[in-house]
């Protein structure tokens, strides 16, 4: 029953995930409102694409980004980059709320946008490309660290001279990695406003003009459009559910999360077969997790690591080693989780938090030992079936034991031969030993409230 019940709520969790949010149902003149929190990757590059063309299909007057941002993947800001930059309606990007930022890639987002704000105490900045992958920044030459930092450059300068902003703080922020905050980028000509909520900024920008691309078959390749939005409506496009688990899933701390517990899952139903749901549990979230991990500069070493800890564990589960196995797997999941990823300097957004370490450590020598005493309670458990399962078992002489005659034990009848002395007809015996199908048996101890053994009186 409990297993049914898991099943019903797993496939229940699936069909909501892979269900779509309902469309956005504004149509006309009204702005909608997208939300960027985390990690620029995949998942968020494919949010915002549907949030934008959502709201070009339903007539929005104008789109607004709301942006939090450490930075993220170079491919997917570049996507977002693109996609705003293609938008027939006008991109506001707002770095919002309060304490947000826009680093790294954030820095080109915003800059791609029409239009650009900031909150009150918010900052941008750090937009120096870093090398991820296999060795890192360690692994680059000079001459390709300045090629990478100069197609960074002219790659922001050029959305920098597109909207009117400026591009020499632009060229700053990836050299040096310089940040500001919202007041000092609105005056450097960074942002165009700073604006206290949403609605504040709606206020600000309305009668704005900016140039948008124009809808495919139109004579030229752009319009200039007047912003209308102080008094319209606002239509939130939150993410789909789907959308939401794979860009929480590439933090790089879930991600460490899921394959560590979806692994120890899959060690449990392989020493439990026939367990099935944690076997389908752990797969899934071991996939989760690799679809995670091929968007971060994953070390094929860590990886390797944590798996050989998971084999060391099998074995130990049906092999006696002393404790070998046991310290070795604790040993290899330890250092393959503090090497997983290559954290490249300047992303400590990309590391896998310290407190997850350590608590996957323990659980894992947690389960390690319960695993472990367990199955050495149960090589030191008395046999409870076959031949050697007959120790210690109690029977009835069926007739004089002088030293051999026949028993009767566990319902059936054998020839037993007594330690020594002499056990009449009747008589209770115990079980010593087994050799081959003859058994050794000796007089079976009283137990306390037995009734008192017959005296047998000889003429």
């Amino acid at each position: 029953m409990v297993r049914r019940h898991a099943w019903v709520f797993l496939v229940t969790g699936l069909l909501l995930l892979l269900a779509p949010a309902a469309p956005t149902r504004a149509e006309g003149d009204h702005v909608a409102v997208a939300r960027l929190r985390g990690i620029v990757n995949p998942p968020a590059a494919s949010y915002i694409d549907r949030a934008l063309s959502e709201a070009e299909r339903s007539g929005a007057t104008v789109f607004v980004l709301q942006l939090d941002t450490p930075g993220g993947l170079d491919s997917s800001m570049r996507q977002i980059v693109q996609r705003l930059l293609a938008s027939t309606i006008p991109v506001v990007v707002y770095v919002s709320p309060p304490g947000a930022r826009a680093g790294s890639a954030g820095v080109y987002i915003t800059y791609a946008a029409h239009i650009a704000a900031m909150a009150p105490n918010t900052n941008i900045g750090s937009a120096t490309p870093v090398a991820m992958g296999e060795g890192g920044e360690a692994q680059l030459s000079d001459e390709m660290r300045n090629k990478i930092t100069n197609d960074a450059v002219a790659y922001l300068r050029g959305l920098a001279a597109r909207h009117g902003r400026n591009a020499d703080w632009a060229e700053q922020a990836v050299r040096e990695a310089v940040n500001i905050t919202e007041r000092e980028a609105l005056d450097r000509g960074v942002i165009n406003y700073v604006a206290a909520d949403l609605r504040d900024l709606l206020r600000q920008i309305d009668g704005a003009t900016v140039t948008v691309a124009a809808p495919a078959g139109a004579s030229a390749p752009t319009r200039p459009v007047t912003i209308r939005s102080a008094d319209l409506p606002v239509d939130i496009v939150e993410m789909q559910p789907l959308e939401s688990l794979l860009h929480a899933i590439t933090d790089p701390t879930i991600a460490y999360l899921l394959l560590s517990l979806g692994m120890l899952a899959l060690v449990y139903e392989l020493a439990n077969p026939g367990a099935i749901f944690p076997g389908v549990v752990g797969g899934l979230a071991i996939l989760l997790a690799l679809y995670a991990l091929g968007t971060l500069p994953v070390n094929l070493a860590g990886l390797l690591l944590i798996a050989f800890a998971m084999i060391l564990f099998l074995v130990d589960l049906v092999a006696t080693s002393h404790g070998i196995l046991t310290v070795g797997a604790l040993v290899a999941f330890l250092l393959g989780s503090a090497i997983l990823i290559n954290t490249p300097e300047g992303a400590p957004f990309l590391a896998i938090a310290p407190g997850a370490i350590v608590a996957m450590t323990l659980l894992f020598a947690l389960l390690l030992g319960v695993a472990v005493s367990s199955v050495w309670r149960a090589h030191r458990r008395r046999p409870a079936v076959g031949l050697p399962g007959l120790i210690g078992r109690r029977g009835v002489a069926r007739e004089p034991l002088n030293p051999t005659g026949l028993v009767f034990v566990d319902g059936e009848l054998w020839t037993a031969t007594v330690a020594s002395g002499v056990v009449p007809k009747g008589e209770e015996i115990e079980v010593i030993g087994v050799e081959g199908l003859h058994l050794r048996v000796k007089p079976a101890p009283r137990k306390l409230g037995d009734p008192a053994l017959p005296v047998r009186r000889t003429a």
